[in-house]
């Protein structure tokens, strides 16, 4: 490892861990309070097997506990950021006022933990419960047969141990009752590695989506970091899922899908590499996880792209971040000829957590009109 990198681990590691202690301290003072705990040793364990679990998790996948304790953490930790040095100020002021500094540790840390409790509840809910977002919009271009197509779209779903075999159920139950003509999944199907997709059967399940022109999606960033692409290829294939790998399908001899490898993979074509030789009169519609090239996509003549990754930020006020990074982050754009979809997702990463955010999936009516 090289200097630079070893050090900026190192000053991550140290400032993780400085913010777990503070965590950590605020806990402790709480339930020592309320409880009158006494073995800080074995408490402090406990919050540091707790705050490394996902990492202990990664490394020991056999005991799914590890990562699924972590993933909640992460929830924690960020609220946790926001919520308790507000406190410990009101607490502060509330002791210098002469209150009793052990009603005030009682009375301000039980609120805190009644905030987290409401926080994770309407989180989960949020998380669980998806949305159907409509979008209604026309592609002036001459097609075959067709008039109009109806789209359903789902992307981020991660797939794995928290967002399991119920909640695929719920997606494959909630798109085919939309009755689309083609089902698109714009990436990051898995969450990470593919064995707790394959061990649960869960694309046993997935092939029960349904619509007349296919089902079609392309790869998100963390079908790369699981390292089992191969194995999810085939898994796909088997169940009648087509991925796209810089590729553009002719579709009812009347539009175009295209679908592009993500961002992270080095052999990742640009867009026009692959839509030299297509006929631009016919709409073109672009699966692309990331919408980081949105302006490329518009310079290259696609009317629809289709992306994810965002989650919108998934646990406010990470949304403004997101904000920043992308040019759409959430929702619709449209840039001259471009209309720009992008899902806050189906599933998670990490804790199954949304707040400001909430699980969706998109329903897309398209209207192809004749040019004059």
């Amino acid at each position: 490892m090289k200097p630079r990198y070893l050090i900026n681990f190192m000053t991550i590691i140290i400032v993780y861990s400085a913010i777990t202690f503070y965590i950590g301290w605020n806990g402790w003072v709480w339930l020592h309070s309320v409880f009158d705990l006494q073995d800080k040793w074995i408490y402090g364990l406990v919050v540091s097997l707790i705050s490394y679990s996902y990492i202990i998790g990664h490394f020991t996948k056999k005991v799914p506990l590890f990562k699924m304790i972590g993933s909640y953490w992460f929830g924690l930790f960020q609220y946790a950021i926001l919520f308790l040095p507000l406190s410990n100020l009101v607490a502060f002021v509330l002791i210098f006022a002469d209150f009793s500094t052990t009603s005030v540790i009682n009375w301000v840390g039980g609120a805190v933990l009644i905030s987290f409790v409401i926080l994770f509840i309407f989180g989960t809910f949020n998380a669980y419960s998806p949305v159907v977002r409509t979008f209604s919009l026309v592609i002036p271009k001459q097609v075959g047969n067709l008039t109009e197509l109806r789209i359903a779209m789902a992307s981020d779903m991660h797939f794995g141990r928290l967002s399991g075999i119920r909640h695929v159920r719920r997606l494959v139950r909630n798109v085919n009752a939309l009755k689309p003509d083609i089902i698109l999944l714009p990436g990051d199907i898995i969450d990470d590695d593919p064995e707790p997709f394959t061990q649960k059967k869960m694309a046993d399940v997935m092939k029960e989506l349904s619509a007349p022109l296919g089902v079609y999606g392309v790869l998100g960033n963390h079908e790369y970091y699981g390292g089992g692409i191969p194995k999810f290829l085939q898994e796909m294939e088997r169940i009648g899922i087509t991925i796209l790998l810089d590729q553009v399908f002719k579709i009812a001899d009347s539009f175009y899908l295209a679908g592009r490898k993500d961002k992270s993979d080095r052999n990742r074509l640009p867009i026009e590499a692959f839509l030299t030789d297509i006929d631009p009169s016919l709409p073109i519609i672009m699966m692309d996880h990331q919408p980081a090239e949105i302006t490329q996509a518009q310079e290259n003549r696609v009317d629809l792209l289709l992306s994810g990754h965002t989650h919108r930020g998934q646990m406010a006020p990470n949304h403004l971040i997101t904000k920043r990074i992308f040019e759409n982050d959430w929702g619709y754009l449209q840039k001259s000829q471009l209309h720009s979809i992008v899902s806050s997702g189906y599933g998670f990463w990490g804790p199954p957590l949304r707040i400001g955010s909430r699980s969706e999936i998109i329903q897309i009516h398209l209207t192809f009109l004749k040019r004059e």
